[in-house]
């Protein structure tokens, strides 16, 4: 029975051809689910489109006045979480995943103040396009329907997919390219290396170096290299198994000599 929920809900989807149908039809499924509320977000990159962030949602009046109204999203614990998982997770397993702050709490307190109990979120992540989030709640009082949580991530990931091809039609631009050796020395940079030292590793000069890097941060338009690093991140330019696997690799060199 909870397959052919996921199945209806695909099937329903077909017939969708706005994003206000879009908005209707999750209502309908998330109480099918046995959720109360709903929200969608999804965020894409500027040079794809003129529309640059999409929000759907049921929320309570009073918690959407509250997120909306302070500008929440940029503090949202649920939101840091999806960037740290690609597989649906539960409010309550947040802390598994990221550190919460007590401004997180104080945030998910409020929340439950306006009406908001538990929810599943649904994360995606397509680097160097968008980022998008489905999330399905409870009231207070309310348990969440465990034994539904794989039909709302299958639901959660369709209906993302649904928007971003509804609402962010891509134009003809693309993304910034760097040159291998640009990429190169943005790598060894993001793994800590100095100029002199990228210089040394790859035998260019270090004013080589340099330039590489200032002509890569002039082909994305930021001034600093920690933007440079987020933004390659983002494209997949460079990845986090890149700097993780080596970062790994030197300590154990690093123990070996000692």
């Amino acid at each position: 029975m909870y397959v052919n929920i996921a199945e209806l809900f695909a099937s329903e989807l077909d017939n969708v051809a706005s994003i206000a149908q879009l908005d209707e039809l999750l209502a309908i499924f998330s109480r099918k689910l046995g959720f109360d509320h709903f929200a969608l977000s999804l965020e894409v990159r500027s040079e794809f489109t003129s529309v640059e962030a999409l929000l759907l949602h049921d929320y309570p009046e009073e918690w959407a006045k509250v997120y909306c109204g302070f500008e929440l999203a940029g503090q949202d614990p649920v939101r840091r979480a999806c960037d740290k998982t690609f597989t649906g997770f539960t409010w309550q397993a947040i802390e598994d995943i990221i550190p919460l702050t007590r401004g997180d709490r104080q945030m998910l307190h409020v929340g439950r103040d306006c009406g908001i109990g538990d929810g599943f979120t649904v994360p995606r992540h397509l680097p160097g396009l968008a980022r998008g989030t489905c999330t399905f709640a409870v009231a207070p009082d309310r348990p969440l329907p465990g034994n539904l949580f794989t039909t709302a991530e299958a639901i959660g990931a369709l209906a993302l997919r649904s928007a971003l091809d509804m609402a962010f039609l891509p134009n003809d631009s693309v993304p910034p390219a760097l040159t291998d050796r640009q990429r190169e020395c943005l790598l060894w940079v993001a793994r800590g290396k100095t100029a002199a030292e990228t210089a040394i590793i790859l035998g260019i000069g270090t004013e080589t170096v340099i330039q590489h890097l200032k002509m890569a941060r002039e082909r994305y338009h930021v001034h600093c290299k920690q933007s440079l690093i987020v933004a390659a991140l983002f494209d997949g330019l460079i990845g986090f198994s890149d700097l993780i696997w080596w970062s790994g690799r030197e300590d154990e060199r690093l123990d070996g000599k000692s």
